[in-house]
């Protein structure tokens, strides 16, 4: 398993290689990426791409074009139609609730609790599917991905299916966060809730605004929230007494799944 960065992890499970929420090139819109480039071998040999929700920032059109028009898509069920119009060839739905398999890889569709609009809460035209994140089961393992989401309900529910590996977003791309997100106190508590073996901090240390990390103090804090996230994430996994592993991976490195937990 590949943290690549933002909410993009390369997962190798049952035979099919796999990525979640592709963002692969340079930047995002306005948003640079801060940590150097991926080589392409970052994304060479994928099977299956997971898309948990159609904001720019999960669902890229030029970091898809990288992986070609034949790759498989899995997107939230209302959000094929878009792709196939952009000619996408092999693309899925996928709803909560729902398993598709590939090979020998099961993937289910589990809720979120995130805006269903292409272009975020405020605007009503274009492609909208509800968000949804993704639950990959082999024999031997269960990786949780949970895509952009608050806190919900049913996360208890997901302690039931012994989860191996979550991956959980701590913070976004900005000085603050929108609502349907979780920072690192509100991600502890989806540890606490999921009850995963291991936890891989994701969504941080990845995208900025050009400019926002120029001298003074908004500079400052933007350059602490590049780093600090996953460490405050740490901090409060600990202090809650939770069995769960913490792994800190910076974006475009290897998770050490057989290491010990990061300190925090």
């Amino acid at each position: 398993m590949v943290f690549l960065g933002h909410s993009t992890v390369r997962v190798e499970l049952a035979g099919r290689t796999v990525l979640t929420d592709p963002v692969l090139t340079r930047g995002v819109g306005p948003l640079r990426r801060v940590p150097p480039p991926l080589p392409p071998a970052s994304w060479a040999g994928v099977d299956l791409v997971l898309i948990s929700h159609l904001h720019g920032d999960h669902l890229h059109p030029a970091s898809l074009r990288l992986l070609g028009r034949d790759v498989r898509i899995v997107v939230p069920r209302g959000g094929a139609g878009w792709l196939r119009r952009h000619g996408y060839r092999r693309v899925d739905e996928l709803a909560a609730g729902e398993t598709l398999e590939d090979g020998d890889l099961r993937v289910t569709g589990v809720p979120a609790d995130h805006a269903a609009h292409r272009w975020g809460p405020r605007l009503t035209h274009g492609p909208r599917a509800p968000s949804t994140g993704h639950l990959l089961q082999a024999d031997d393992a269960v990786v949780y991905a949970s895509g952009d989401t608050d806190l919900f309900d049913g996360m208890r529910a997901l302690a039931h299916r012994r989860v191996d590996v979550a991956l959980l977003p701590v913070w976004g791309w900005g000085p603050t966060l929108g609502p349907g997100h979780l920072d690192p106190h509100r991600a502890a508590e989806a540890v606490a809730r999921i009850r995963p073996a291991v936890a891989v901090p994701v969504h941080w240390g990845t995208l900025a605004l050009a400019g926002t990390r120029l001298p003074g103090p908004p500079g400052r804090r933007m350059r602490r929230l590049l780093v600090e996230p996953p460490r405050r994430f740490a901090e409060a996994v600990a202090a809650r007494g939770l069995a769960t592993r913490v792994l800190l991976t910076p974006p475009g490195e290897r998770v050490p799944l057989d290491a010990p937990a990061a300190a925090a």
